[in-house]
């Protein structure tokens, strides 16, 4: 009875967060500042100063674009190798990386496997890029995608990005996957769906943890960490991946302070890799979540501020279509 009580209490308070949080984040919507930089831990630390570096070589480029586009090519692992035969953390072809790569680190070497010289030559192609359509009308950081997925002639033919859906897919899907890396320098933008999505994981508060669950009726309805949100925002419309890692960049970063109601909440073993999240849960809002902890526990509200939290990420629709379609892990 006394636990029963205590959990009615509890949704209420929520109810009041959510309520309370959203009137007065209405009026940040339209607020979010510029951003510049890459987001705390948005980035392996490994490859940050890298990145950071190498990201300001040109002005059609940032140290964002750069992360979002390594990213999308090799989620961060050095030794990718695709079945078209492109290799390294940038995934260059071999005859692409002979024409263009540089020396990153001055060791006399160009190593396709070395994120040293991969970065810097990935840095190096945008901006040789660049150069060939600087002339062409329109914005110059979609104008290099472009140039990167269709060819330099293509961008210069059609005056801009041409109309060929690939190439806008393209040049949509890195400039939106960009926003996960950048550091805001004002508020983050509100979810409208989030409300949504907490009403969602409400709803499977007390179900047993399920290793691998997804909810389906064979498995009775239960769920894991990152089934649970995976679930949670496919209620509201938006398609996240199914692994916790890859659901870090479906959207800006908000800061602790900065948290709303919906937003996702990351837990790591590393706080400066954020390839090794290894739980998510659902924040809603006074320091709580709503997540599935762990076999024998069941969904329930726990608290955020524990030695493994990482950051946290304000979904968004179109951030969640950028991320890479790799096969979940």
């Amino acid at each position: 009875m006394a636990s029963g009580i205590g959990a009615g209490l509890l949704l209420c308070l929520v109810g009041l967060l959510v309520i309370g949080t959203y009137g007065a984040a209405a009026g940040l919507a339209g607020a979010a500042g510029r951003v510049v930089g890459l987001a705390k831990g948005a980035v392996p630390a490994a490859y940050q100063p890298m990145v950071q570096k190498w990201g300001t070589l040109c002005p059609a480029i940032s140290p964002a674009l750069l992360a979002a586009q390594l990213y999308q090519e090799s989620g961060w692992n050095p030794r990718a190798q695709s079945p078209a035969g492109a290799q390294g953390i940038a995934q260059f072809i071999p005859e692409t990386w002979a024409a263009h790569a540089v020396d990153g680190d001055g060791d006399g070497k160009k190593d396709i496997w070395d994120p040293n010289d991969a970065i810097a030559s990935a840095a190096s192609y945008d901006c040789e890029l660049a150069g060939y359509v600087k002339d062409a009308p329109g914005n110059a950081t979609e104008n290099m995608l472009a140039a990167y997925n269709a060819g330099a002639y293509r961008v210069i033919q059609y005056n801009g990005v041409p109309p060929y859906s690939e190439t806008q897919g393209y040049v949509k899907s890195i400039t939106t996957l960009a926003k996960s890396f950048e550091a805001p320098t004002g508020p983050v933008a509100s979810s409208r769906q989030a409300a949504a999505a907490i009403y969602f994981a409400q709803e499977q508060l007390g179900k047993r943890y399920l290793w691998g669950g997804d909810g389906t009726a064979d498995q009775g309805g239960r769920f894991d960490c990152s089934g649970l949100t995976k679930a949670a925002y496919h209620s509201v419309g938006i398609e996240l991946p199914r692994v916790a890692n890859d659901q870090w960049n479906a959207g800006p970063h908000p800061k602790r302070n900065e948290l709303l109601p919906g937003d996702l909440v990351f837990f790591a073993n590393d706080l400066n890799d954020p390839r090794s999240i290894h739980h998510v849960g659902i924040y809603v809002g006074g320091g709580y979540m709503i997540n599935a902890p762990y076999t024998g526990a069941v969904i329930r509200f726990d608290k955020i501020d524990t030695p493994d939290y990482i950051g946290a990420t304000r979904v968004t629709s179109d951030g969640a279509k950028a991320l890479p379609t790799a096969d979940a892990e």
